[in-house]
């Protein structure tokens, strides 16, 4: 692995995954002071936001429309910088409203973010609306918000940063995920040079300004825009990032916010990525004890984790080749583990992957690598990795250089075998990265309402000790834990459901030390 944005997340719902793939979750490094910096309401700097009826993205993303929902879009333009709006720059902002017919007794907005960074928020509301059948907001949330969606700047519909060829994006996901020779060493910091250099040339100093902090300050015109007074939220991985800093910029006019999949703002650049690692290592280890003990399902037991590696190590040498001539390297086998770690659901489509690739089949692993890449049949990707890229990049205050990177890669690999070398490589991409930078706070949300941070203990993207720093930090944060597996928790059991759905409707917050079972 070889560039950050491969190792930053997108923090879907678990339910979603087939839909719209994830990435690993962005652990940015420490902004160096424990104050947020004042900061005045954000106003909208395009005013109301102009709706029209929108039932062609619900057509494009899922073929209909929820039944009784409608959906209207509006583009909100903001500020690119915003200490500095005298200059009249502006990003286009996407947003969706989805409203039930049988809504009722209307609370305000129930803004939503999947994560990422560069998880489109517009596609999340969609798929959100759809209830029970795409594990979505429970009616009774529904009843009484609007979802709102909004697609951060730099992201799919909203300014999109475009910088990071089709072919480059092959390459890097294809790149040996642990490049021990010094030659593919080299290979990889020439690859995110180059990157970098290319994104560098189109963008300037402009690429700073897709920070989270000026996403952070998006969200409070957002809010000005539909008319809340206070903001309610709904933020997955790297979207409570997001919500802290909001938090944090804004405590007075937070009502609600559900923090879901953790990111603990006050771990560096180093630290996060190592986390990250040992959550990976111990999904794995969930996943072979899982086809151990249900060998009926799982066709490489007993011993998945020898199957796992010894694919790896094969396509490393010898790619199996499936349709169009397209090779399953060691990398693309590498991306579909990690696809397919982020829900205890995805580990029998993993261990059918690599049965299938034993017998000379890799269409399995090109499907959950793509899945997570959101690379197209025809070799096409999404905006997400240039956005994934450029926003971690712009938090960064501080990132070890290509030698450091270099040391740690080996001494990760025989702590966290499998996981420890391509998440150190990983930190290359911003090693070279150009452009300035813009962290984000990591102090106490004083004055702020109450705060939901929900956590996963088998989550691998976000590994749940996350959770209760986040909270912590901020002060006023209320931890709910999920002892269950996979990346986010909210809506998979009743028990979570209930808990979330009481705070955002009434602002009850679960009971200190509420743990929701598995099932």
């Amino acid at each position: 692995m070889r560039l950050r944005l491969r190792l930053l997340a997108l923090g879907l719902l678990a339910g979603l995954l087939v839909l719209t793939g994830c990435t690993v979750p962005v652990i940015a490094p420490n902004s160096g002071g424990n104050v947020a910096p004042s900061a005045q309401p954000a106003p909208a700097a395009s005013g109301q936001p102009a709706w029209r009826p929108c039932p062609e993205v619900p057509a494009q993303l899922v073929g209909r429309g929820a039944n009784g929902m409608s959906y209207d879009c509006a583009t909100l333009k903001v500020p690119q910088d915003w200490a500095d709006q005298g200059n009249g720059q502006t990003f286009d902002l996407a947003l969706i409203r989805v409203r039930s017919d049988k809504q009722h007794d209307r609370i305000g907005s129930l803004v939503v973010n999947p994560g990422g960074p560069g998880a489109s928020g517009v596609n999340l509301a969609v798929y959100l609306s759809f209830g029970a059948a795409f594990q979505g907001i429970p009616a009774e949330v529904t009843d009484r918000f609007d979802i709102v969606g909004f697609d951060p700047r730099g992201v799919n519909r909203s300014s999109p940063v475009e910088c990071i060829s089709d072919a480059q994006l092959d390459e890097s996901f294809g790149y040996v995920p642990d490049p021990e020779t010094q030659a593919q060493f080299d290979g990889l910091v020439d690859l995110n040079r180059s990157i970098g250099a290319e994104c560098g040339a189109k963008y300037g100093d402009k690429l700073k300004l897709f920070s989270t902090v000026q996403a952070a300050r998006d969200m409070d015109a957002i809010r000005s825009a539909v008319g809340d007074k206070q903001l309610t939220y709904l933020g997955y991985s790297y979207g409570t990032l997001l919500g802290a800093t909001y938090a944090q910029l804004f405590p007075q006019n937070v009502r609600a916010l559900v923090l879901d999949g953790a990111v603990d703002p006050r771990q560096n650049f180093q630290a996060g990525s190592e986390s990250q690692a040992k959550g990976f290592a111990l999904a794995f280890d969930n996943f072979a004890k899982w086809c151990t003990a249900t060998p009926d399902q799982c066709p490489i037991a007993p011993d998945a984790k020898a199957a796992v590696t010894t694919a790896i190590d094969k396509a490393e040498v010898s790619p199996v080749t499936g349709a169009g001539g397209r090779k399953a390297t060691s990398g693309w086998v590498f991306y579909a583990v990690i696809s397919s770690l982020y829900t205890q659901s995805g580990w029998q489509a993993l261990a059918s992957a690599i049965k299938s690739l034993e017998e000379g089949n890799p269409a399995e692993v090109f499907r959950l690598a793509d899945s997570y890449a959101e690379r197209e049949p025809n070799g096409t990707y999404s905006n997400l990795f240039d956005a994934n890229i450029a926003v971690n990049c712009a938090d960064q205050k501080t990132v070890p250089d290509v030698n450091q990177v270099r040391t740690l890669q080996g001494e990760w690999r025989s702590q966290i075998p499998l996981f420890g070398a391509p998440l150190a490589v990983g930190m290359l991409t911003c090693a070279v990265w150009p452009g300035g930078h813009e962290p984000y706070p990591t102090g106490p949300a004083t004055g702020s309402a109450p705060i939901l941070v929900v956590g996963t203990t088998g989550d691998p993207a976000t590994p749940y000790a996350q959770a209760p720093a986040l909270a912590s930090m901020l002060g006023v944060g209320r931890l709910l834990t999920w002892e269950g597996e996979g990346h986010t928790a909210y809506p998979q059991t009743a028990c979570i459901t209930e808990a979330v759905d009481a705070y955002l409707l009434s602002q009850t917050l679960p009971p200190e030390g509420k743990r929701c079972p598995a099932k």
